[in-house]
């Protein structure tokens, strides 16, 4: 499997630099992910721009992913799909649980709205 991991104070952007992601890609993404979230990162941003097709241990891995950062109070993010990939999330109804936004500087921005809420219900106790 191939990828791309951008390290950030609060948050990591990791892109798959695979065209297909399925039944032989799925288990090393959620032990990647796994790894990412046991070193303390609870906020990744999921690019997919390089994936054209998704099927559903692909689905499986990326609500892996979206468990782990919101058991760790963290935001996993999807940025960049293809056509494809929205409807099979669609379909899947996934658009309700997964967090979804056009672009990375969208999913930022929506890190850092969400840290600041943090924030500010930790100071309002």
């Amino acid at each position: 499997m191939k990828f791309t991991i951008d390290k950030h104070d609060k948050y990591i952007v990791f892109q798959l630099d695979e065209q297909k992601l399925n039944s032989l890609i799925a288990p090393k993404l959620k032990s990647e992910l796994i790894l990412i979230n046991t070193e303390g990162q609870c906020n990744i941003i999921m690019d997919l721009s390089e994936v054209q097709y998704i099927d559903s241990s692909g689905l499986g891995s990326l609500l892996v992913g979206h468990r782990l950062c919101k058991n760790s109070e963290g935001l996993f993010i999807l940025t960049n799909m293809n056509e494809n990939i929205t409807r099979l999330i669609h379909i899947s109804q996934l658009e309700e649980v997964l967090n979804i936004v056009p672009t990375n500087d969208e999913a930022v921005d929506l890190i850092f709205m969400e840290e600041i809420e943090k924030e500010l219900k930790r100071e309002t106790r």
